[in-house]
């Protein structure tokens, strides 16, 4: 591979770092080429680019970024798989989880992960990554919140007036 070439893989890299809120670092070494296809065809499935690297030219992108991923530094060795997905940061979590279930082998590892610039390393980190909520969920539960109490306000209005409505129908007949 040429410089030329090295430096062109490298500025599609970043842009592509720069412009997805969520990648994730993998290590699929010793996989058969069955289970290599069949992990595209998942990543294909969810929405998620799956792209085999070099480490140096992984590590050369992440250097041209504003934010600091000096930590990937230790998991950049070896076989990486790079998964790109731009809506949320806990699919690649799950497809990793759903792949290592599926195929009944431990063959793929999880390296790192960017989420929204905050890192994660280590495999330790793929469950804490899966229980993580988007941003739309988590706007949605606020919503949910701040509407909570003016429906407690009106249901508690609406329903003591149908309580004194018929208290008064009550009273009214009594009288007759």
């Amino acid at each position: 591979m040429t410089r030329e070439e090295k430096a062109v893989i490298i500025d599609e890299l970043s842009q592509k770092f720069a412009n997805t809120p969520y990648f994730y670092i993998t290590n699929a070494a010793g996989m058969s080429v069955s289970e290599v296809d069949s992990l595209r065809r998942l990543c294909f499935e969810r929405g998620v680019e799956y792209r085999v690297v070099k480490n140096t030219l992984i590590k050369k992108a992440l250097e041209t970024l504003d934010t600091d991923y000096s930590s990937f530094d230790e998991v950049l060795k070896g076989f990486s798989g790079v998964m790109f997905h731009p809506e949320s940061g806990k699919v690649p979590a799950q497809l990793i989880k759903e792949f290592k279930k599926k195929s009944g082998s431990d063959k793929l590892k999880f390296k790192g992960a960017s989420v929204d610039t905050a890192v994660f390393v280590g495999e330790s980190q793929l469950d804490v990554l899966i229980s993580l909520k988007s941003k739309q969920e988590l706007i949605g539960e606020v919503i949910g919140l701040l509407q909570s109490p003016a429906k407690n306000v009106i249901g508690a209005l609406t329903s003591g007036g149908q309580n004194l409505a018929g208290i008064l129908k009550t009273l009214s007949e009594k009288e007759d």
